[in-house]
């Protein structure tokens, strides 16, 4: 999927709530770019020219990437942070819009008890053949659960995570799914399920720490002098 949560759905929240800085524009087509590739790379039956010239050009640009960001790969976050740490990006919102190793996803529906979404697996993802790998769904459960929270205001870190599958989950497929969200003294409990049309595939139990968020930010960007 390249489209992302509707800003709508999300609601006036998210505009104050900041969870590390925003990836440039860039990052977000070179993921989107790189997975589509990725899925070709594990698609193909032989050896192909376009990969020889393909593997020059990223050994190339590895360098001169590797020149201009930062030298300390720890995330610049914290009183101590230092403009030689790299920036934290964002990962309560999208995550997989500018990582291509998380899943990409899409709600229609944010509410403070109720979310609901579409998402379709790419190739990268795939385990038994044809289906998604099961690690990729908690991977996707947990971001997809977390980024509601955080839409609705009150989060925290994951305490535990209970999935059951019930179904294969097939790849490059859309399919939708639906969390239901409580919220009280002993902590947020969110259950998600995951379909194809009618059929459930699977369903998560998610307990996390319920904490109020009022404003928080991580990181940021380093402006050049």
């Amino acid at each position: 999927m390249n489209d992302k949560s509707d800003p709508a759905a999300e609601g006036a929240t998210t505009a104050s709530l900041r969870f590390g800085e925003q990836p440039l524009a860039q990052t977000v087509a070179a993921a989107g770019a790189l997975r589509r590739i990725a899925g070709l790379l594990v698609s193909l039956e032989q050896p192909h020219p376009a990969v020889d010239t393909m593997i020059e050009n990223l050994e190339r640009w590895e360098r001169e990437l590797t020149v201009a960001a930062p030298p300390d790969s720890a995330p610049r976050v914290g009183p101590d942070a230092s403009d030689t740490q790299r920036v934290y990006l964002d990962h309560a919102f999208d995550i997989g819009a500018y990582n291509l190793c998380f899943p990409e996803y899409r709600f229609d529906l944010l509410g403070p008890e109720r979310a609901a979404g579409r998402i379709a697996f790419p190739l990268v993802h795939e385990g038994p053949p044809g289906l998604v790998h099961g690690g990729f769904l908690g991977v996707f459960f947990d971001a997809a659960v977390q980024h509601h929270s955080c839409a609705v205001g009150v989060t925290g870190k994951t305490r535990s995570m209970n999935i059951t599958y019930r179904r294969p989950t097939p790849l490059l497929v859309e399919l939708r799914f639906e969390i239901d969200r409580v919220v009280d003294e002993s902590g947020i409990r969110s259950k998600a399920r995951l379909l194809r049309e009618d059929k459930l595939l699977c369903t998560a139990e998610v307990e996390t720490v319920a904490a109020k968020l009022t404003g928080t930010r991580f990181g940021r960007r380093h402006v050049p002098d």
